[in-house]
């Protein structure tokens, strides 16, 4: 029987506090609100207690960030895509920042099992003013248990309308795209990392943003030839990895997470307490 789990997550800043409050329907949970920054920045871990979705679940995300409030959300683990006899397991995210809100995205990363039938869509929708750091890690198959992808189907919609549009399929049978140089060129992990505006970033912010990353790819050998940042258009900076495996490209991202809040927020690159355990 299928699960369809539903979250509304809101925040909202009251005396300089950013304060969290959320509904669910079906096994979504928030975890309680930590401020290990001070007030200003309210860390969130979002728990899915049966751990993964098979075909016919359903997880529905909603995100808003209010003015002035500044909000991080990250989970325990990855997202588990297993396997489906056909219908489509499907995790959407729909994410809205006020004027002046910030929001830090830091799902760890999705793995996608041999035969599964899965989506995730992320859109991001900003007012002016807002900012947001968000990332997306997908992994395809088990490489260290010795489950490669071989079988399935993954689709990857990441959107922040009219600004930037990434949609991809990926079938376990193309080969031509899982292994040639035009394509993944044998890697099993893909992650992109971006910082998205509401208004336009002048020249200097964004050059310090592209510097950022770039000097971060430089100090990670593992990927620096399979890494690459960009400026698509005058209010994003994306950085996209290749790699192996999941290890190396989440270490890159974070990192690249640590040097964007201090070049563009001058705050210290407080990991949340969830990844050391």
């Amino acid at each position: 029987m299928p699960w369809h789990a539903r979250l509304q997550l809101d925040y909202t800043a009251e005396s300089a506090r950013t304060v969290a409050r959320y509904e669910h329907n079906g096994p979504l949970r928030i975890l309680q609100s930590l401020y290990p920054e001070g007030d200003a920045v309210c860390h969130n871990v979002l728990v899915h207690p049966p751990g993964g979705l098979v075909g016919g679940d359903t997880l529905d995300i909603t995100t808003t960030v209010g003015s002035g409030a500044h909000g991080l959300v990250t989970t325990p683990g990855a997202t588990r895509f297993y396997r489906s006899t056909g219908p489509l397991a499907l995790q959407r995210s729909h994410l809205t920042l006020a004027e002046g809100a910030r929001l830090e995205w830091l799902p760890l990363e999705a793995l996608c099992y041999s035969a599964c039938h899965a989506e995730n869509h992320l859109m991001l929708n900003l007012a002016p003013g807002a900012e947001c750091i968000a990332w997306d890690v997908t992994a395809l198959g088990l490489p260290h248990a010795g489950q490669p992808f071989e079988q399935g189907r993954f689709t990857q919609h990441l959107e922040v309308p009219g600004l930037w549009l990434e949609r991809g399929v990926i079938d376990a049978t193309d080969e031509r795209l899982l292994s040639s140089p035009l394509g993944l060129a044998g890697h099993r992990c893909m992650a992109s990392i971006f910082f998205a505006a509401g208004a336009p970033l002048d020249r200097t912010r964004r050059d310090a943003a592209l510097d950022a990353a770039r000097t971060v790819m430089d100090q990670h050998p593992q990927v620096k030839t399979t890494a690459g940042a960009t400026s698509p258009n005058d209010r994003m900076v994306v950085v996209r990895v290749l790699a192996p495996q999941v290890e190396p490209a989440m270490k890159l991202l974070k990192a690249v997470r640590v040097a964007w809040r201090q070049a563009m927020w001058s705050l210290e690159g407080e990991t949340p307490r969830i990844w050391a355990m």
